[in-house]
């Protein structure tokens, strides 16, 4: 069985797969905070005394709490039942789950009021880097007309155009990611600087 689960956002939700690839239990919740609390009653929940053999993880970029929180559980879990881990990309998560089958635009808010971007294709290909950007800056280098996740608004209001799909992310999706995008090492990926910076020797 595969376990899937992303704690990246203000969702915490988990999926479980059987053998074929198919979504036999889900669990989606708006959370906001409190991951470290809720994560792991969710997968017992979930699980109800079943075990996976692989474990997906979101690696972000996101919340740096709930990814780290989410991170060192599934290390757990895959020590626990000797299950394969890897990490899958948080914003390539919104976009397979996203509604519209063409291009989309995936923009997730970050810290200091900035946007982390990424533009997928239909197959939900990445067609460009993740960015950690202004609102501005980031309606200036975003051309998908669909605007998926928790920063759509604050993008297609900046640029003045486009379509808001600002659904939460959904573990029952991680199946549909192209398979490098599922197979990440289980690390955080934060695209940007850490605010706190260690000090500079004198």
């Amino acid at each position: 069985m595969i376990l899937a689960f992303d704690t990246s956002s203000a969702a915490c939700t988990a999926a479980l797969f059987d053998g074929q690839g198919n979504c036999v239990a889900r669990r989606d919740e708006m959370i906001g905070r409190g991951h470290s609390e809720r994560l792991v009653p969710m997968l017992s929940e979930l699980l109800d005394g079943r075990a996976a053999d692989t474990i997906l993880v979101g690696a972000g970029p996101g919340s740096f709490t709930g990814i780290r929180v989410g991170i060192a559980a599934a290390h757990g879990l895959a020590i626990g039942w000797n299950a394969e881990l890897t990490g899958m990309s948080s914003l390539g998560l919104l976009a397979a789950g996203a509604a519209h089958d063409g291009d989309v635009a995936v923009a997730v808010r970050g810290g200091h009021g900035e946007l982390f971007v990424q533009e997928f294709d239909g197959t939900r290909e990445p067609t460009s880097e993740v960015f950690n950007l202004p609102p501005a800056q980031a309606a200036a280098s975003i051309t998908a007309r669909v605007v998926v996740g928790s920063g759509a608004r604050t993008l297609v209001d900046a640029r003045g155009w486009g379509e808001v799909d600002d659904r939460p992310p959904s573990a029952a999706d991680a199946l549909k990611l192209p398979l490098h995008l599922r197979s990440l090492a289980a690390k955080p990926i934060y695209a940007r600087a850490p605010d706190a910076q260690p000090r500079q020797a004198a």
